[in-house]
């Protein structure tokens, strides 16, 4: 068995999250890292390659452990899994609210040297893909078609309002008890409100 490293990735990138948190990601050298971590520079350079390697590693691992949380959901029918879904934001806010707070706070551009490269934007994609193939079958299964209305309909209950939710108390010192109950009625009502026809296209409107 190989012993474990020195170094473990998960605290080189805990520090790392920390110093972007704390300082802003132009502080996130890799000396800087370095010293955060306790890890030498060179183990940083040999295991992610260089400064944007760690820094992408840090914000795709927060987005990893969300995306998890929101496959998982489950429920007896379609809009209660939609549900679940949704309260997973606030489940993993308070899990990893550092992670929730740099998803929040600190888009790809903002934190990596020049545009993100083409491997980045690659394993970007294909971590979306699962979760938006499982929002388009939810869509399907709760409004009976998935054209652009409907999934703008379940994107705002299922993406839009739970992103707000934890966004106003990302910095609160403790997520509020309620916050879950009362996220996941005001979801629930969202999805079972019928989509009506506007006005403008009702058979014999002026």
């Amino acid at each position: 068995m190989a012993p474990p490293r020195k170094h473990g990735t998960d605290a080189i990138l805990d520090a790392t999250r920390a110093l972007v948190l704390a300082e802003g990601p132009r502080a996130a050298s890799v000396a800087a890292i370095a010293k955060a971590s306790g890890a030498p520079a060179g183990t940083l350079y040999h295991r992610f390659g260089n400064r944007n390697g760690v820094l992408a590693a840090a914000w795709l691992r927060a987005l990893d452990r969300f995306q998890s949380r929101a496959m998982a959901a489950t429920g007896e029918d379609p809009v209660e899994i939609a549900v679940s879904m949704g309260v997973a934001a606030v489940g993993f806010a308070r899990e990893f609210g550092d992670d929730a707070r740099m998803l929040l706070t600190i888009r790809p551009s903002d934190l990596l040297d020049g545009a993100p490269d083409a491997e980045f934007t690659a394993t970007l994609a294909a971590m979306n893909v699962p979760l938006m193939e499982r929002l388009r079958e939810l869509t399907r299964r709760v409004y009976g078609d998935d054209d652009a209305r409907a999934m703008d309909a379940m994107s705002r209950a299922v993406v839009d309002l739970p992103y707000a939710v934890v966004r106003r108390h990302a910095h609160d010192a403790e997520l509020p008890s309620w916050l879950e109950a009362d996220l996941a009625a005001a979801i629930r009502t969202l999805l079972t409100t019928p989509l009506t026809t506007p006005a403008s296209t009702r058979s014999g409107a002026r």
